[in-house]
């Protein structure tokens, strides 16, 4: 009788291991690529790191890829989720975007499109907000910056805030072309996501 509790206590266990483990694709830009940097030192390995350490199941997939557009995401998106097949999909897309000057509604679509591709394969899509530099006029910007919470806000996905807000502000966190984060500010951007990650259900 003991050694029957005791089987079934392990099960348990294991079962509520099984329950906890849970994925996180990050399909970003080189913002989250870790430009510059080796693997090791971007954020993305260092919060990982964080998240082992406090046994929190979370396995992040880094699929982000420096100078990649909301089209490029896109088109990675099918594969990259029948391959990882993962509960969380962080949208972090759009810089490149901005920075081109391409049309607003064109980022319109694709995010949405990302969302619909994510929810067919029973994933949930989390968007990040995105900021650029006013290089277009302040009617670009305003409409580039509105539109995240507009896609968050129909699509009912969480919009997490935009990391390099903080990190921006800080000369001395960033690389000299004035857009890239450096390694300083790689395990600051990490403590930045780890409650984000946390607070997923």
């Amino acid at each position: 009788m003991i050694r029957l509790i005791y089987v079934m206590l392990l099960v348990l266990s294991f079962t509520a291991a099984a329950v906890q483990a849970k994925t996180l694709l990050i399909l970003g830009d080189s913002l989250s690529a870790g430009y510059g940097l080796s693997q090791q030192q971007s954020w993305v390995y260092l919060l990982q790191q964080k998240l082992k350490q406090q046994d929190s199941g979370w396995t992040l997939v880094n699929a982000s890829i420096s100078g990649e557009t909301s089209a490029g995401g896109l088109a990675r998106l099918p594969a990259l989720l029948e391959q990882h097949k993962p509960d969380y999909v962080l949208i972090e897309l759009g810089a490149n975007d901005g920075l081109r000057g391409f049309p607003v509604p064109q980022l319109e679509t694709n995010l949405n499109t990302m969302v619909q591709h994510i929810r067919q394969q029973d994933s949930k899509a989390v968007l990040m907000q995105i900021r650029i530099p006013p290089n277009y006029g302040p009617r670009y910007t305003t409409q580039f910056t509105n539109l995240y919470p507009k896609v968050a806000e129909e699509q009912q996905i969480p919009l997490w805030p935009f990391f390099m807000e903080t990190i921006a502000l800080k000369q001395h966190w960033m690389q000299a072309d004035g857009l890239h984060p450096n390694l300083e500010a790689q395990p600051v951007i990490a403590d930045l996501m780890l409650p984000l990650v946390l607070g997923l259900e």
